[in-house]
Formats: C-alpha cells, sequence, structure tokens
C-alpha cells in the first residue's frame, strides 16, 4: 500500500508575507545570525568545558562531556568523585608515549571554574622604570656676595664670591623675600619660577624666616632643576638577561632613580593568552561566562515572551470574544493588576523562596501579559463581527473552536510582529536584574552579573566592555528582525484601495 505524505501548506497572504520578509535583508540576514548565535549557545558544554569531549584511556574511550566518570576509572584509586581532568592530563598516565589522549573543547574551561594565579601564564618579564633626578644647589648670600655653594652648584653655574649672581634672574618674589630676611623681618616661605644664565629653567626657594635678636648676616637660597614633561623612560625587559633599549640609562648611572615592577595577577585580570576576554573577580574565564550567559539570555528571553503572549492572548481572546460584561469586567481587573509593584514582589518572593530561574520567570511572566492583551482584545473585537464567525456561530461551532481555529490565525499578526521586541525587552530586563542583583541567583552566568563586578572594579574594562557589547549586539539584532517581521506583516504598504 502506497503511503502518502501531506506537506504543509501555508496560506498564500502567509508565504507573500514569508518573502517579503525575506527581501528584507538586514532582516532576513540578522534573523539567521541570532538563531546560529543561540543554536551554538545551545552547545555551550561543547565550546567551553572544564571537561575534555573525549578520552581515550587504556584503549577504551570516554565522553566526559555527557556522561560522568569517577576518578577510580582513570587512577584506580577507589575515589567515585569527579576527577580533577587537568591534573590527570599532566600526571605520567596521559604522558606522550603512554598512547593516552584528552580533546578538550575550544575554550577548555568551565563557566564556574575558578582558577588560582599560579594557573596564569604570565612572560617572565619587568618594567623599569628611570625618572631622572632633579639637580639640586644652595648658595648663601649677604648684602654684596655669594659666600658659600653646595650640592650641584657647577651645573646651576654657581660659585662663591661671584658678585651679585652675575647672569641670574631672581624674580621679584626672591628679592623681596631677602630684603625682609636681610632686614630680620619675618617672611612665609617663597619658591618660585626662573631662568638659569644658559637658559635653562630652574625654582629658586626661599624657607620661612622669623625674626630673631640680630639680624642675619647671610641667606640661603635653593636652586631645583625643573624637569620636562615625559622625561621618565620605561623599558620592558626580560627579568633574567635585561637587554635595554638603546638611550635607555644603565641601572645605577648617576642622577636617575629606578624601579622595577613585574606583574602579579590579582582578580579580576586582564585579557591574557588562554583567556583572550579576560578573568572576572572570581577566577572564572570570561569568555565561558559569556557563551553561558548568552544561553541563558536568549533562553529565558523565549520562555517569557512564549508565556507573556499565551497568557496576553488568552485574556484578549476572551475579552474581544465575548465583550459586554466580561469585557467590562476583564478591564477592570487589568487595571488593578497592572499597578502592583512588580519589583517589590520580585524581592519578597525572591527572599521567600531564593532566587531562581524559574521563579523570575513565573514572576515575570505573570505581570508581562497585560500589554500584548490590549492588541489581541482589540483583534477579536474586530473579528467577532464578521461574516466567517457569525456563520460559525450559526452552525453551531463550540466557542473554543471558533476562537483556536477561526479567529486566532487571523490574529497573529500583534504576536508576530511584537514578538522579537518582547524578546529585546525581555532580555534587558534579564540583564538590569542580575546588575541590580534581584536576578538569578550566583553564580549563574549573566552579562548583568558582569556588568555589576565591574562597577566593583572600575578598572577591569573588559567586566563591561564584552557583556556590554554583546547585550548591544543582540538587542539591534532582535530590534532588527523586528523591524523586518512589522514591515512584512504591516498590509498599508502593500495594499492599495480601487
Amino acid at each position: 500500500m502506497a503511503l502518502k505524505f501531506s506537506i504543509l501548506k501555508w496560506h498564500p497572504v502567509t508565504r507573500q508575507r514569508w518573502a517579503r520578509f525575506r527581501g528584507m535583508r538586514r532582516g532576513w540576514w540578522t534573523f539567521w545570525i541570532l538563531a546560529g548565535a543561540y543554536g551554538l549557545s545551545l552547545g555551550s558544554e561543547w565550546l567551553a568545558n572544564d571537561r575534555p569531549l573525549c578520552i581515550r584511556f587504556a584503549g577504551k574511550t570516554f565522553f566526559p562531556v555527557v556522561k560522568f566518570y569517577p576518578e577510580d576509572v582513570f587512577a584506580n584509586n577507589g575515589r567515585m568523585t569527579r576527577p580533577d581532568y587537568r591534573a590527570l592530563a599532566s600526571g605520567e598516565a596521559f604522558a606522550p608515549a603512554s598512547g593516552n589522549w584528552m580533546i578538550w573543547p575550544p575554550i577548555p574551561y568551565g563557566p564556574l571554574e575558578s582558577l588560582t594565579p599560579a594557573d596564569i601564564a604570565l612572560p617572565d618579564t619587568v618594567t623599569v622604570t628611570a625618572t631622572p633626578e632633579p639637580r639640586v644647589a644652595s648658595a648663601d648670600v649677604d648684602l654684596s656676595d655669594v659666600v658659600r655653594v653646595a650640592g650641584d652648584a657647577e651645573w646651576f653655574g654657581l660659585e662663591a664670591g661671584r658678585l651679585a649672581m652675575i647672569g641670574w634672574e631672581l624674580p621679584p618674589p626672591i628679592l623681596d623675600g631677602l630684603v625682609l630676611r636681610l632686614a630680620n623681618r619675618a617672611a612665609d616661605a617663597v619658591d618660585a619660577k626662573t631662568k638659569a644664565p644658559d637658559g635653562r629653567a630652574a625654582w629658586i626657594s626661599l624657607s620661612p624666616y622669623a625674626s630673631r635678636g640680630t639680624a642675619p648676616a647671610r641667606v640661603r637660597l635653593t636652586f631645583r632643576e625643573e624637569l620636562a614633561a615625559g622625561a621618565a623612560k620605561k623599558a620592558v625587559v626580560d627579568e633574567q638577561n635585561p637587554v635595554y633599549p638603546e638611550g635607555f640609562p644603565a641601572p645605577g648611572t648617576a642622577g636617575w632613580a629606578f624601579t622595577t615592577v613585574k606583574e602579579q595577577v590579582r582578580f579580576p585580570f586582564r585579557p591574557v593568552k588562554g583567556h583572550p576576554l579576560g578573568i572576572d573577580s572570581s577566577g572564572r574565564d570570561v569568555a565561558a561566562r559569556m557563551l553561558y550567559a548568552l544561553r541563558t539570555s536568549l533562553s529565558f528571553g523565549m520562555l517569557l515572551v512564549l508565556a507573556t503572549m499565551a497568557l496576553g492572548s488568552a485574556a484578549g481572546a476572551l475579552q474581544g470574544y465575548h465583550g459586554g460584561k466580561v469585557d467590562l469586567l476583564g478591564q477592570r481587573f487589568i487595571e488593578l493588576w497592572e499597578s502592583l509593584p512588580f519589583i517589590y514582589v520580585l524581592i519578597l518572593l525572591g527572599s521567600v523562596y531564593g532566587q531562581s530561574f524559574g521563579l523570575l520567570l513565573a514572576i515575570y511572566a505573570v505581570f508581562n501579559w497585560v500589554g500584548i492583551s490590549y492588541y489581541m482584545r482589540a483583534e477579536f473585537l474586530r473579528l467577532r463581527k464578521l461574516p466567517f464567525v457569525e456563520a460559525a456561530r450559526v452552525i453551531g461551532l463550540p466557542a473554543r473552536k471558533i476562537i483556536f481555529r477561526h479567529m486566532l490565525p487571523n490574529a497573529l499578526v500583534p504576536l508576530v510582529t511584537f514578538f522579537p521586541f518582547s524578546l529585546v525587552g525581555a532580555i534587558g530586563v534579564m540583564a538590569a536584574l542580575d546588575y541590580l542583583g534581584f536576578g538569578l541567583p550566583p553564580p549563574t552566568p549573566s552579562w548583568g552579573e558582569l556588568m555589576s563586578q565591574a562597577q566593583e572594579f572600575p578598572h577591569a574594562w573588559w567586566l563591561v566592555l564584552y557583556p556590554a557589547l554583546a547585550l548591544f549586539s543582540v538587542m539591534l539584532a532582535g530590534v532588527f528582525v523586528g523591524e523586518g517581521l512589522r514591515a512584512a506583516f504591516d498590509p498599508r504598504p502593500h495594499g492599495r484601495m480601487e
């Protein structure tokens, strides 16, 4: 007997809308990019995991990514706990000559795996900073001459016995300060910029002075070299065999102060080899958490949108189909319901039952259906007076068949066009709740949780840059898809009056 397979046949109007959506390249290709990203995130365990994809040991093949194997299987030590696969891979049992091997995922770190500073391989280099030390000299002067000099006097062109410091331009505050001190009158400290005889910038200082029993015979001026901006030099060299670039002063050179800094691993830590997106404050790989957060965000968004659209469609269909008192009472109930404070209810139930994915989804779903119910109510109010609905009533079809088989297929335009925009809103709300600490329980991977860490550690730019880019990209993709669907299902640009 020949078997006949029926192929699903779409309505001509639906095929026309789908063709219009395919013609909108930005929305069409963005839809497949978003779908592909979500598909990859569904296989996150195969892309980022602290368990190997495949192990060949003692002539047998194991798949730890899909099945649990106790440590006794590989170490024969009687332990039935989860093995440390990294320690096994570096042991003698998996030496190159043993014939045993492991295949790791592209990102060999799990979203909940915390690393230690010893696990981060840093280059064996140090940063040497050479800072020039400003030259300093002093000159004791009296009313007629330089009595004595000290320090780097030769560099400043100072010599004892040179009358009135020939060649120096003494600023007025310094001259006034000298007069006051030699006259045994109290004076504040003075620090003024001037020029040396050869044109180099320098500072001259006078210390504060208090009057005494007899006037001083001489006053001390302090000369200090002004260093040019950017005079310090830095060089990154090998710690064991340092080779300094040309023009860099060798350590110990007179007139230079040297500091040596070796980078230490402190979490959160910047992107390094093996961790291209950096490490968070708990030592977890950001790339792995970003991938798992994508799955969590899109799954939450789609489940939430499906739940809210189902609730909103049911409420709007009942109001629109029955009308009258049902519609009136339904509207009053919706007005009361949407006045309830969502965030307070979430905080209260979260503190009582604990934060969880299911609780967050359920609470937000029962508060988020109101908007779509308005659109579905309007559609059913429009359809209930059309001839095909009245004909269905006349022949005696039950209300459920009229609603689901006749009216609902003709009222799907709001659902389809609002779906991407609702998805974007759900993802944004989840990120905001996680950022505020009212979302998913830690240590669940979340973009909002990563950005919350960035607020605690402002220097960790990677904790805000990559989650923000991912959130922006996903939300922008949802908007592009929504624009394409709205244009494809909107009859106004494609219809005309005759």
